[in-house]
């Protein structure tokens, strides 16, 4: 991250501007997060303006997740070889039209468009402006920023679901997508002006393009068989091809990473138990959670006949136990151990989930997802704990961007098999889909959590 500005500080020489510029790119990184929940509620509205099928709809949730994750260690890479100041600028401009591109849709391809690029310029944005914190900060200080940053995952999805019910039930859900638009030409005004210049990049500086394009591919075919099969059935012929065609382009990128002069990753870090073991946990923890958003704003508006404003604040509950599991986590890790933690969570995250599969339309499903979402939330802590509690210094960088990839292709798998298996709820044609959703999600839960305390620790 040497290359990312011109020079790094000292804790003699700190850049004056440096809380600043934190405030600054923590507002950038808050709207990327919020993006990922903050289109749950407006998820119903946007299918009845736009004439969306289901699958088009979970695309709208799993295109932006997808391109996010699929790219976000192409991105890290970029910001190391060409320059965080270089990357944060243009993936700010870059969002910004995307934003308005989503907010302006006519119709799925152009909302998908939209999304996508959202997801190419988020997948630039955050590991810059993560490198331009490690570097502009020292010591004690870079520790606080770190925290501070780290804290914006938690509430950003929680304030989503929130922004998403008023913003869709005042102006309208384009609105979720144009308030993007002041804030990032807004920061990227003031950012421009704050961040020092930098060299220009270094000739021969190589991207892995082709292990990129690889991996995205190869989850979106995934994806793409999940979401079908709520249609046309888990055992079809197309199924099961989409299914080998993901497993195919799988094997094609472990074979270029390992061939490839530079590679996205090092996949000797994901044969470690501890990194093998934590990242598949956040990958489940953050299924589940968007299993629950998705599944919960479409069983509030479409079953429960709730209004935008008033799903939004009947997330209040679950937005809260989101924050305050996150916060829990921090606190008693050092007690229980990471993998404990995360094993926890997920038992929490099971019994939350099973509330709304036992009393299914009895009442709003707001009480088990509450439950569920501290879960969940403590769960992504630990795992994240457990992922990088034994990576030496000079692999951090690296293993946080496995995390962070997993973390993101966990949200686009979460609402596929959200959509799949509730897709005749979804569609309006019965109530048991979301039952079965929410079992899903419990099953899935007890067996991570078994799992994960099945597998000894060690390297």
């Amino acid at each position: 991250m040497s290359e990312s500005i011109t020079a790094n500080p000292s804790t003699r020489n700190p850049d004056p501007r440096r809380w600043r510029i934190l405030g600054l790119v923590g507002v950038a990184q808050l709207m990327l997060i919020l993006d990922v929940t903050v289109v749950a509620i407006a998820l119903p509205h946007i299918r009845a303006d736009l004439d969306l099928q289901r699958e088009t709809l979970t695309w709208v949730v799993s295109g932006y997740t997808l391109a996010f994750g699929g790219l976000l260690l192409l991105g890290g890479r970029a910001a190391d070889l060409f320059g965080a100041r270089r990357l944060v600028l243009t993936g700010l401009l870059l969002f910004s039209v995307a934003s308005l591109t989503a907010g302006l849709a006519t119709s799925g391809p152009m909302l998908l468009t939209g999304r996508v690029a959202q997801g190419m310029a988020a997948a630039m944005l955050s590991p810059a402006a993560l490198s331009l914190i490690v570097t502009i900060f020292d010591g004690d200080e870079r520790n606080r920023a770190l925290g501070i940053w780290s804290a914006l995952g938690g509430s950003g999805a929680a304030l989503g679901v929130l922004l998403g019910g008023v913003l869709t039930a005042g102006p309208g859900w384009a609105w979720i997508f144009y308030i993007n638009v002041p804030v990032g030409l807004v920061l990227l005004a003031v950012l421009r002006s704050y961040l020092p210049a930098q060299p220009a990049p270094a000739s021969g500086a190589r991207l892995d393009v082709p292990g990129a394009a690889l991996v995205t591919t190869a989850t979106a075919a995934l994806i793409y068989a999940l979401i079908r099969a709520g249609d046309h059935g888990w055992t079809t012929r197309t199924t099961a091809a989409l299914l080998a065609v993901s497993a195919a382009l799988y094997a094609a990128f472990v074979t270029r990473q390992r061939m490839a002069a530079s590679p996205l990753m090092d996949l000797r870090l994901l044969t470690r138990r501890p990194v093998a073991t934590g990242t598949l946990l956040i990958l489940v923890a953050t299924a589940l959670m968007i299993m629950m958003f998705f599944l919960g704003t479409f069983a509030l508006q479409e079953h429960h006949g709730y209004g935008a404003m008033m799903t939004g604040l009947l997330f209040l509950p679950i937005a809260l136990s989101t924050m305050l599991g996150a916060n829990a986590a921090g606190r008693i890790i050092g007690r229980t151990g990471p993998r404990t933690l995360a094993v926890i969570g997920l038992i929490v995250a099971a019994a939350g989930m099973a509330i709304p599969a036992i009393w299914a339309g009895a009442a709003p499903p707001v009480g088990g997802p509450a439950v569920a979402a501290g879960g969940t939330r403590g769960a992504v802590g630990g795992a994240s704990a457990t992922a990088l509690g034994q990576v030496a210094a000079q692999e951090a960088g690296l293993a946080s961007g496995i995390v962070s990839t997993f973390h993101e292709f966990g949200a686009s798998l979460g609402a596929a098999v959200a959509s799949s298996i509730a897709a005749v709820s979804i569609a309006g044609t019965g109530t048991e889909g979301f039952s079965r959703g929410f079992t899903t999600g419990a099953i899935v839960a007890v067996v991570a959590a078994v799992a994960a305390l099945a597998i000894r620790s060690g390297r």
